[in-house]
């Protein structure tokens, strides 16, 4: 096996194994991250092409982000039963046949289908919920950094294929822009089947910072199945009122990320005459103010009350896109917003991943933090849609930003509820396939 054999060679120079599996899990999370994207650059051509609308277009996409994300609870019980390996290279199939089938599409139900219905449940299966699920196994020290790092890859993933997507649409055209994403999840897909390990105590170690041994008890056998088991985890954290705070906040930091920035910031810098190229360039650059910011975040939420990181996080987010309609949409202009937006688009994650540990435990806070994730898409779904269906209705898509800026301030408040769980409310053991 060729992972015992690299942790023998690290073994001997100091270096835990847990740092190959995070990064692994790192490139994963950002090369799916990048098909996830890819969709939002490409409405534009597509309405060219085909003559969709803006709405039209958009509910497909909506499908996609919704599936998104009620795949994840079910994608956090799939791990458990399943391993890492093979849900991360059953998802990469999906994603790697639905961007490819697509560029043969003559009608709009292949759209909805090849990018709605198998690339939502491909990239639902590597949501953020994997993440959170080797931070959980493989790390007790520096966990919230790790976290941070590992949701920053999944956010510039969804931003830094988008420059070169929208240069292959302009020179080439959209069909083009498909191949660099899927040759990526291709390779990081090879480089999973070959050396990640679902947990530490299949190589006789701890996890990181932590003895051998001493760590989780080993999965019992039998138990629910993957279903089952999620339904049952929600069942159980529905009684927990922080629970329905964080899958509210949660709801608005999907509305107001993914279904906003992502999918309509290139169509709506356009209705300003900026170029596709350029507003790319403009998301690429909040991706990369957004790996240090959520980096920072991970390693803020380990030091400090997280529930107040979100209030900050929220007010500071919804600040900004009430100010966006008012920038002047040149380049130079919107990387003021670059900044500031970038900093904490999903800087969100690690504190609220944190929270979820700490109510829930280490097996069970990733499954809760996966129907959590399901509200963030909710959230997402809902804002791509009905952003579309404005500039459609409406002529422009300033009611949808204003709306989304006024929510992330509900959010900051709603953050701050997010407490301890009550004392009479206990988590059920639930026997882990």
């Amino acid at each position: 096996m060729l992972a015992r054999r690299l942790e023998a060679i690290l073994a001997r120079r100091g270096i835990h194994y847990a740092w190959v599996v995070g990064a692994l899990t790192f490139l994963t999370m950002l090369t799916t991250a990048g098909a996830m994207g890819l969709p939002g650059a490409l409405i534009l051509p597509l309405s060219r092409e085909y003559g969709w609308s803006t709405a039209t277009i958009s509910s497909a996409l909506a499908l996609r982000i919704m599936l998104f994300g009620l795949m994840a609870p079910f994608s956090a019980a799939f791990m458990l039963r399943f391993g890492l390996r093979a849900v991360i290279v059953t998802a990469v199939a999906l994603i790697s046949a639905g961007l490819l089938l697509a560029t043969a599409m003559t009608a709009f139900w292949h759209l909805l289908v090849l990018w709605g219905v198998v690339v939502g449940l491909g990239t639902g299966l590597t949501a953020m919920v994997l993440g959170a699920t080797v931070a959980n196994r493989w790390f007790v020290k520096s966990r919230g950094l790790v976290l941070g790092l590992l949701t920053a890859s999944a956010a510039t993933g969804q931003l830094a294929f988008l420059p070169l997507a929208t240069m292959l649409v302009e020179r080439v055209g959209w069909r083009a822009a498909v191949f660099p994403t899927v040759a990526a999840c291709v390779a990081v897909a090879a480089l999973v089947a070959l050396f990640m390990v679902d947990r530490p105590e299949s190589l006789g170690l701890g996890a990181y910072g932590e003895e051998p041994g001493h760590g989780a008890p080993a999965p019992a056998v039998g138990g629910p199945g993957p279903v089952a088991r999620a339904f049952a985890i929600l069942a159980e954290a529905s009684r927990v009122p922080a629970f329905w705070a964080l899958f509210g906040t949660f709801f608005i930091c999907g509305l107001s990320t993914n279904g906003l920035i992502q999918s309509h910031f290139i169509a709506f810098c356009a209705d300003y005459q900026l170029k596709e190229t350029d507003a790319a360039s403009v998301l690429a650059l909040m991706g990369i103010f957004d790996f240090f910011g959520t980096v920072a975040s991970g390693w803020l939420s380990d030091r400090f009350d997280n529930r107040w990181l979100l209030f900050w996080y929220y007010g500071l987010r919804g600040l900004s896109l009430l100010w966006l309609p008012s920038s002047t949409f040149t380049f130079y202009g919107l990387s003021i917003f670059a900044l500031f937006y970038g900093l904490d688009w999903i800087a969100t994650v690690p504190p609220t991943v944190r929270l979820s540990a700490k109510l829930f435990g280490r097996e069970k806070g990733p499954l809760v933090f996966g129907w959590i994730f399901t509200g963030h898409q909710i959230g997402a779904a809902f804002a791509t849609y009905a952003a579309g269906a404005a500039r459609t209705g409406l002529g422009n898509y300033l009611p949808a930003f204003y709306g989304a800026g006024a929510m992330c301030l509900v959010a900051a408040l709603g953050a701050l509820t997010a407490g301890r769980r009550r004392a009479d409310v206990a988590m059920t053991p639930v026997a882990t396939p």
